[in-house]
Protein backbone atom coordinates (compact mmCIF):
# COMPACT_ATOMS: atom_id res chain seq x y z
CA UNK A 1 0.00 0.00 0.00
CA UNK A 2 1.66 3.42 -0.99
CA UNK A 3 2.21 6.50 1.64
CA UNK A 4 -1.15 8.63 -0.36
CA UNK A 5 -3.56 5.06 0.16
CA UNK A 6 -2.22 4.60 3.50
CA UNK A 7 -2.83 8.34 4.66
CA UNK A 8 -6.12 8.02 3.16
CA UNK A 9 -7.37 4.73 4.88
CA UNK A 10 -6.26 7.15 8.05
CA UNK A 11 -8.50 9.82 7.29
CA UNK A 12 -11.57 7.04 6.84
CA UNK A 13 -9.95 5.26 10.09
CA UNK A 14 -9.20 8.32 12.52
CA UNK A 15 -11.31 9.51 15.62
CA UNK A 16 -9.77 12.00 17.14
CA UNK A 17 -10.66 15.65 14.88
CA UNK A 18 -7.02 16.56 15.82
CA UNK A 19 -5.70 13.07 14.19
CA UNK A 20 -7.96 13.53 11.39
CA UNK A 21 -7.05 17.23 10.59
CA UNK A 22 -3.76 16.43 10.44
CA UNK A 23 -3.80 13.55 8.34
CA UNK A 24 -6.20 14.73 6.42
CA UNK A 25 -3.96 17.73 5.55
CA UNK A 26 -0.68 15.38 5.19
CA UNK A 27 -3.06 13.17 2.37
CA UNK A 28 -3.80 16.13 0.60
CA UNK A 29 -0.10 17.37 0.35
CA UNK A 30 0.51 13.74 -0.91
CA UNK A 31 -1.61 14.17 -3.34
CA UNK A 32 0.12 17.23 -4.89
CA UNK A 33 3.66 15.46 -4.27
CA UNK A 34 2.24 12.65 -6.60
CA UNK A 35 0.66 14.92 -9.16
CA UNK A 36 -2.84 15.04 -7.63
CA UNK A 37 -4.00 12.10 -8.99
CA UNK A 38 -2.92 12.46 -12.40
CA UNK A 39 -6.02 15.21 -12.78
CA UNK A 40 -5.53 19.25 -13.37
CA UNK A 41 -8.73 19.97 -12.29
CA UNK A 42 -8.44 23.22 -14.27
CA UNK A 43 -11.51 24.53 -16.09
CA UNK A 44 -11.38 24.10 -19.78
CA UNK A 45 -11.23 26.71 -22.24
CA UNK A 46 -14.98 28.72 -23.34
CA UNK A 47 -17.91 30.11 -21.60
CA UNK A 48 -18.12 27.74 -19.19
CA UNK A 49 -15.76 25.42 -17.15
CA UNK A 50 -16.79 21.74 -17.82
CA UNK A 51 -17.41 19.33 -14.18
CA UNK A 52 -15.12 17.13 -14.78
CA UNK A 53 -11.71 16.53 -16.87
CA UNK A 54 -9.94 13.57 -18.81
CA UNK A 55 -7.12 11.84 -16.46
CA UNK A 56 -5.77 8.13 -15.87
CA UNK A 57 -7.73 6.44 -13.48
CA UNK A 58 -6.91 7.19 -9.82
CA UNK A 59 -4.17 5.05 -8.51
CA UNK A 60 -6.08 5.04 -4.75
CA UNK A 61 -7.27 3.16 -2.35
CA UNK A 62 -8.83 -0.81 -2.97
CA UNK A 63 -12.66 -0.14 -2.57
CA UNK A 64 -12.76 -2.03 0.47
CA UNK A 65 -10.92 1.47 1.96
CA UNK A 66 -13.55 3.65 0.61
CA UNK A 67 -16.82 5.25 1.54
CA UNK A 68 -20.12 5.37 0.52
CA UNK A 69 -19.85 8.80 -1.12
CA UNK A 70 -17.33 6.64 -3.87
CA UNK A 71 -19.88 4.06 -5.15
CA UNK A 72 -22.28 5.52 -7.48
CA UNK A 73 -24.64 2.82 -7.15
CA UNK A 74 -25.58 4.25 -3.33
CA UNK A 75 -27.40 7.36 -5.77
CA UNK A 76 -29.16 5.08 -8.15
CA UNK A 77 -32.39 6.69 -6.31
CA UNK A 78 -31.27 10.56 -6.75
CA UNK A 79 -30.16 9.86 -10.47
CA UNK A 80 -33.29 8.57 -11.66
CA UNK A 81 -35.01 11.46 -9.85
CA UNK A 82 -33.01 14.35 -10.76
CA UNK A 83 -32.69 12.93 -14.30
CA UNK A 84 -36.26 13.09 -15.14
CA UNK A 85 -36.66 16.29 -13.80
CA UNK A 86 -34.26 17.68 -15.76
CA UNK A 87 -35.21 15.50 -19.12
CA UNK A 88 -31.84 13.72 -19.41
CA UNK A 89 -30.85 10.04 -19.38
CA UNK A 90 -30.52 8.31 -16.07
CA UNK A 91 -27.89 5.83 -17.70
CA UNK A 92 -26.11 8.77 -18.78
CA UNK A 93 -25.89 10.21 -15.59
CA UNK A 94 -25.18 7.10 -13.89
CA UNK A 95 -22.31 6.78 -16.35
CA UNK A 96 -21.01 9.84 -15.73
CA UNK A 97 -20.62 9.26 -12.20
CA UNK A 98 -18.83 6.66 -12.58
CA UNK A 99 -16.31 8.16 -14.68
CA UNK A 100 -16.15 10.63 -12.03
CA UNK A 101 -15.57 8.08 -9.75
CA UNK A 102 -11.80 7.60 -10.09
CA UNK A 103 -10.99 9.41 -6.95
CA UNK A 104 -12.18 9.13 -3.32
CA UNK A 105 -14.83 11.34 -2.57
CA UNK A 106 -14.25 11.74 1.55
CA UNK A 107 -15.28 15.44 2.15
CA UNK A 108 -12.08 16.16 4.30
CA UNK A 109 -10.01 14.60 1.47
CA UNK A 110 -11.51 17.45 -0.78
CA UNK A 111 -11.39 20.13 0.92
CA UNK A 112 -7.88 19.88 1.82
CA UNK A 113 -7.04 19.09 -1.73
CA UNK A 114 -8.81 22.25 -2.60
CA UNK A 115 -7.02 24.57 0.13
CA UNK A 116 -3.69 23.27 -1.97
CA UNK A 117 -5.41 23.59 -5.36
CA UNK A 118 -8.02 26.08 -5.07
CA UNK A 119 -9.40 25.61 -8.64
CA UNK A 120 -10.45 21.83 -7.97
CA UNK A 121 -13.81 20.21 -8.13
CA UNK A 122 -15.95 19.41 -5.52
CA UNK A 123 -18.91 16.79 -4.99
CA UNK A 124 -19.07 13.22 -6.40
CA UNK A 125 -19.38 14.64 -10.06
CA UNK A 126 -16.40 16.96 -9.65
CA UNK A 127 -17.93 19.84 -10.89
CA UNK A 128 -15.87 23.19 -10.76
CA UNK A 129 -17.42 26.15 -9.16
CA UNK A 130 -17.89 28.50 -12.05
CA UNK A 131 -19.70 25.55 -13.83
CA UNK A 132 -21.84 25.17 -10.37
CA UNK A 133 -22.61 29.09 -9.65
CA UNK A 134 -23.97 29.07 -13.30
CA UNK A 135 -25.89 25.84 -13.83
CA UNK A 136 -27.92 27.03 -10.37
CA UNK A 137 -29.22 30.39 -11.78
CA UNK A 138 -33.31 30.25 -11.37
CA UNK A 139 -33.20 26.66 -10.70
CA UNK A 140 -34.65 25.40 -6.81
CA UNK A 141 -30.98 25.00 -5.22
CA UNK A 142 -30.42 28.05 -6.42
CA UNK A 143 -29.67 29.44 -2.70
CA UNK A 144 -26.85 26.88 -2.29
CA UNK A 145 -23.55 27.40 -2.39
CA UNK A 146 -20.91 25.33 -4.14
CA UNK A 147 -18.75 24.73 -0.63
CA UNK A 148 -21.63 22.15 0.14
CA UNK A 149 -20.99 19.71 -2.75
CA UNK A 150 -18.66 17.66 -0.86
CA UNK A 151 -21.19 16.99 2.04
CA UNK A 152 -24.25 16.71 0.12
CA UNK A 153 -24.56 13.96 -3.02
CA UNK A 154 -27.95 15.10 -3.70
CA UNK A 155 -27.28 18.10 -4.68
CA UNK A 156 -24.17 16.84 -6.62
CA UNK A 157 -25.95 14.53 -8.59
CA UNK A 158 -28.94 17.62 -9.07
CA UNK A 159 -26.79 20.10 -10.49
CA UNK A 160 -25.27 17.68 -12.30
CA UNK A 161 -28.13 16.95 -13.86
CA UNK A 162 -28.93 20.21 -15.18
CA UNK A 163 -26.10 20.75 -16.01
CA UNK A 164 -26.25 18.11 -18.81
CA UNK A 165 -29.77 19.71 -19.32
CA UNK A 166 -28.44 22.98 -19.96
CA UNK A 167 -25.46 21.42 -22.50
CA UNK A 168 -28.22 19.56 -24.25
CA UNK A 169 -30.43 22.86 -25.17
CA UNK A 170 -26.77 24.10 -26.57
CA UNK A 171 -27.02 21.10 -29.04
CA UNK A 172 -27.63 21.50 -32.51
CA UNK A 173 -30.72 20.63 -34.32
CA UNK A 174 -28.66 18.92 -36.58
CA UNK A 175 -25.55 17.48 -35.67
CA UNK A 176 -22.57 17.13 -37.95
CA UNK A 177 -21.07 13.79 -36.59
CA UNK A 178 -21.98 10.07 -35.86
CA UNK A 179 -21.92 10.56 -31.88
CA UNK A 180 -25.11 9.76 -30.30
CA UNK A 181 -26.76 12.75 -28.04
CA UNK A 182 -25.58 11.22 -24.56
CA UNK A 183 -21.74 10.51 -26.32
CA UNK A 184 -21.82 14.84 -27.13
CA UNK A 185 -23.11 15.62 -23.42
CA UNK A 186 -20.71 13.32 -22.46
CA UNK A 187 -18.33 15.07 -23.94
CA UNK A 188 -19.65 18.45 -22.99
CA UNK A 189 -19.68 17.46 -19.84
CA UNK A 190 -15.90 16.86 -19.50
CA UNK A 191 -14.82 19.21 -22.11
CA UNK A 192 -17.29 21.98 -21.75
CA UNK A 193 -19.64 24.08 -24.12
CA UNK A 194 -17.44 24.87 -26.71
CA UNK A 195 -15.69 21.63 -27.33
CA UNK A 196 -19.52 19.94 -27.37
CA UNK A 197 -20.19 22.40 -30.07
CA UNK A 198 -17.51 22.27 -31.70
CA UNK A 199 -17.62 18.09 -32.04
CA UNK A 200 -20.96 18.67 -32.87
CA UNK A 201 -20.59 20.31 -35.98
CA UNK A 202 -18.38 17.43 -37.10
CA UNK A 203 -14.69 18.49 -35.84
CA UNK A 204 -13.06 15.34 -34.48
CA UNK A 205 -12.90 15.32 -30.36
CA UNK A 206 -9.14 15.17 -29.02
CA UNK A 207 -7.69 13.07 -27.13
CA UNK A 208 -8.70 13.58 -23.49
CA UNK A 209 -12.35 13.90 -25.22
CA UNK A 210 -11.87 10.57 -26.48
CA UNK A 211 -10.11 8.81 -23.31
CA UNK A 212 -13.62 9.90 -21.65
CA UNK A 213 -15.92 8.51 -24.07
CA UNK A 214 -14.15 5.35 -23.82
CA UNK A 215 -14.47 5.07 -20.12
CA UNK A 216 -18.19 6.33 -20.66
CA UNK A 217 -18.64 2.86 -23.01
CA UNK A 218 -16.75 1.17 -20.53
CA UNK A 219 -19.53 1.95 -17.46
CA UNK A 220 -22.35 1.76 -19.49
CA UNK A 221 -23.99 -1.45 -18.74
CA UNK A 222 -22.48 -0.85 -15.30
CA UNK A 223 -24.39 2.37 -14.77
CA UNK A 224 -27.41 0.55 -15.72
CA UNK A 225 -27.16 -2.68 -13.36
CA UNK A 226 -26.36 0.27 -10.71
CA UNK A 227 -29.97 1.77 -11.64
CA UNK A 228 -31.66 -1.50 -12.07
CA UNK A 229 -30.42 -2.72 -8.02
CA UNK A 230 -27.80 -4.88 -9.45
CA UNK A 231 -24.54 -2.80 -8.85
Amino acid sequence: MGVCVLLHVLVRRGRRPAVTAAVTVAAAACLAACGAPGRTDAAPPGPSPSPGSSIPAFQGPAPATRGPNDDPAHFARQVVTHAKAAGISPRLLMAILYNESYKPHDPGLERAWQRIKPDSAFGVANMHRAAFDETKQGRDFAGRSWEELPDDPDLAVEAAAWYLHDLAAGLPAQPGNTYSKDELLAIGYNAGPGTLRTVARGTPPGPAARSYLDRLHANWDRAQKALDGKG
